[in-house]
C-alpha cells in the first residue's frame, strides 16, 4: 500500500475491525482498508490503541459533559463494549472451532486430493512410459517378424540351392568314383610296369656295378704292381747312385795320384761315364714308370665316381619305387 494512507482512514478501519468484535490488528486493518503499508498502518494502528484508552476515560468524546455523567456515560459504554465482546467471542468461538474443523477437513481433503493427483499423474506418467514401452517393444516385435521372415525366407532359398548342390554334387562323386577306379587300375598297371624296368635297371646297375669293382680290382692291381716297379727302380737308381759317388771318389783319389795312374784313371773315367749314362736311363724308366701310376691312379679314381654313380641312381630309383606304394589308398 502508499506510505501516505491518511491518520482518520486507518482509525476508521480499525474502529470498524473492533466493532465487528475483532481484534483489531495490522493485517485486519491493511484488509479492511484495501491498502496501506504495514509499517504505517502499524504506527498509526499504535496511536489508535492510545487514543483508545482515552476514549474509554471519556476524555476525548465527551468533552462537554460533567465528569460524573461521563464516567457514568462510559461505564455503561464499558459494560456494553464488554458484553458486545463477550457475546462477540462466543459466537466466533463457535465459528472459529467449526471453520478450523473445516479448515482442517478441507487440508485433509486437500492434501488426500493432491496425493490423488499426484498419484493419478505419477500413474498417468507411469502409463504413458508404459504405452510407449509397449509400442517400442511392439514395433521392434513386427520389425523382428520382418527379420525372421526374411531370414526364414532366406534359408528356404539357401536350403533348396544346397538340395541342388547336393544332387549335383552326389552326380560329381559318383564320377569322381569311376574316375578313382579307373586312375587305380591305370596306377596299378604303370606300378607293374615300372617295377619291372627298376627290375631291369637294378639287373643292369648291378652288373655294371660288379664289372666296375672288378676293373678296379684290376686297376689296383696294376697299381700296386708299378708301386714294386718303382720301387725296385728306386732301389737300382740308389745303388747305381753309390756306385757313382764310390766311382766320383775313386776318381778323385787317382787325380790326387801320380802320373802313373793316368792309365787307371781313364778306366775310371770311363766307368763314371757308363755308370752315368746307367744312371740317366734308370731316371728317364723312373719318370716313365710315375707317368704310368699317376695314369693308372686317375683311371681308378674315374672308376670309383663311376660306381659311387651308378649307386645314387640305383638308391633314387629304389626311393621312387616306394613313393607311389605309400601314395596307394
Amino acid at each position: 500500500m502508499a506510505v501516505g494512507v491518511p491518520e482518520n482512514d486507518v482509525f476508521a478501519a480499525a474502529d470498524a475491525v473492533l466493532a465487528r468484535g475483532e481484534r483489531p490488528t495490522v493485517e485486519r486493518v491493511r484488509l479492511e482498508l484495501g491498502r496501506g503499508s504495514p509499517a504505517r498502518v502499524g504506527a498509526l494502528l499504535d496511536q489508535w490503541w492510545e487514543q483508545l484508552a482515552g476514549r474509554l476515560r471519556g476524555e476525548t468524546r465527551l468533552p462537554g459533559l460533567p465528569v460524573e455523567m461521563a464516567q457514568a456515560f462510559m461505564a455503561i459504554w464499558q459494560q456494553a463494549i464488554t458484553l458486545a465482546q463477550g457475546v462477540a467471542e462466543q459466537a466466533l468461538a463457535g465459528q472459529r472451532q467449526v471453520l478450523n474443523e473445516e479448515r482442517e477437513a478441507l487440508g485433509a481433503l486437500e492434501a488426500r486430493a493432491r496425493l490423488d493427483v499426484a498419484q493419478a499423474r505419477q500413474q498417468a506418467a507411469e502409463a504413458v512410459i508404459a504405452r510407449q514401452s509397449v509400442e517400442a517393444r511392439l514395433a521392434a516385435l513386427e520389425q523382428l517378424l520382418t527379420e525372421r521372415q526374411a531370414q526364414i525366407d532366406d534359408l528356404r532359398a539357401q536350403r533348396d540351392e544346397l538340395q541342388a548342390q547336393r544332387d549335383e554334387s552326389r552326380t560329381h562323386v559318383a564320377e569322381v568314383r569311376q574316375l578313382l577306379h579307373e586312375s587305380r587300375e591305370q596306377a596299378e598297371q604303370a606300378r607293374e610296369a615300372q617295377q619291372r624296368y627298376t627290375r631291369d635297371v637294378e639287373d643292369r646297375a648291378y652288373r655294371e656295378i660288379d664289372r666296375t669293382r672288378e676293373e678296379s680290382k684290376g686297376l689296383a692291381l696294376q697299381l700296386k704292381d708299378a708301386n714294386a716297379r718303382m720301387l725296385t727302380l728306386q732301389q737300382s737308381l740308389q745303388a747305381e747312385q753309390r756306385q757313382l759317388a764310390e766311382a766320383r771318389e775313386q776318381r778323385a783319389t787317382a787325380e790326387a795320384q801320380n802320373e802313373a795312374l793316368n792309365q787307371n784313371l781313364s778306366q775310371m773315367r770311363q766307368a763314371a761315364a757308363q755308370a752315368e749314362a746307367h744312371s740317366h736311363a734308370l731316371q728317364h724308366s723312373l719318370q716313365q714308370l710315375q707317368t704310368v701310376l699317376a695314369d693308372t691312379q686317375h683311371s681308378a679314381v674315374a672308376q670309383q665316381s663311376r660306381a659311387d654313380t651308378l649307386e645314387a641312381q640305383l638308391e633314387q630309383l629304389r626311393e621312387a619305387l616306394k613313393k607311389p606304394q605309400r601314395s596307394r589308398p
